[in-house]
Formats: structure tokens, C-alpha cells, sequence
């Protein structure tokens, strides 16, 4: 009977737990179509969307834009490892692994590209194995 209690128990545990995530607010990203964005949070906490290209025709040429923007601003001077974009209700996160890619800030994040022995940037599974 005790065994009984302890699984009910654990049961309500774990229901209020997903029950409170699903509640939680999560932050997504703009939906304009073919608009690639930079994404900025300025001290208020919103995020602030930069239109850095239009008439992009998918997430990894979005991607690749942010990727050279980094780069950019690495060559001038700038010390910013990591950027965060927006394409058609995806963030962007460009980090040093590769680019992940996420439906809101909060949620998990999937892999889009990674970086090859050189930086640049392939599709996961297009370079041959060592």
C-alpha cells in the first residue's frame, strides 16, 4: 500500500512540474518571412530584432549572414564569440560549436551547422569521418 502512495505521489509531483513549465512564459522570435534579424537585448529585457538581411531564402544563408557579421565585428575589434539571430520564428545561435537553432529562447536548442577543422561552416553529416 505504501509502494502505491509513493508512485501516486511522484505522479502529482512530476504533473504540477509540467504542468508549471507549460505555464511559463516563453520568449519567440519574429515570423516575417525571408527576413533575417540580429537580435539585441538592451537593459529594459526586450529583445531588440535589427533587420541585417531581407529576401533570405532559408535558415542557413541566415545563418551564414550572422556568421560573417561576427566575423566582421571580430576583425575590427570587437570581442563577441557568440550572436543571437532571428529567421521566420527561429532564433540563431551562432557559437563557437556551430549554429543551433530554437523555436524560443527558453527551449531546447538543435543543431543546424557545424563548424569544420577550418571554421567554416558545413551541414551535421557532410564531412566525411575520421
Amino acid at each position: 500500500m505504501i509502494r502505491a502512495a509513493q508512485i501516486f505521489g511522484l505522479a502529482v509531483v512530476l504533473s504540477s512540474a509540467v504542468a508549471l513549465s507549460a505555464c511559463a512564459k516563453r520568449t519567440e522570435p519574429l515570423g516575417t518571412p525571408g527576413v533575417c534579424y540580429d537580435v539585441v537585448f538592451p537593459k529594459n529585457g526586450k529583445p531588440k530584432y535589427n533587420v541585417l538581411v531581407k529576401n533570405v531564402p532559408n535558415l542557413e544563408t541566415c545563418a551564414a549572414n550572422l556568421e560573417a557579421m561576427r566575423v566582421k565585428f571580430l576583425m575590427m575589434g570587437g570581442s563577441a564569440q557568440e550572436l543571437l539571430g532571428a529567421y521566420q520564428s527561429n532564433f540563431i545561435f551562432v557559437q563557437p560549436e556551430g549554429i543551433f537553432t530554437s523555436t524560443s529562447l527558453e527551449g531546447p536548442r538543435y543543431l543546424a551547422l557545424v563548424r569544420t577543422g577550418d571554421g567554416r561552416l558545413a551541414v551535421p553529416g557532410a564531412m566525411p569521418q575520421q
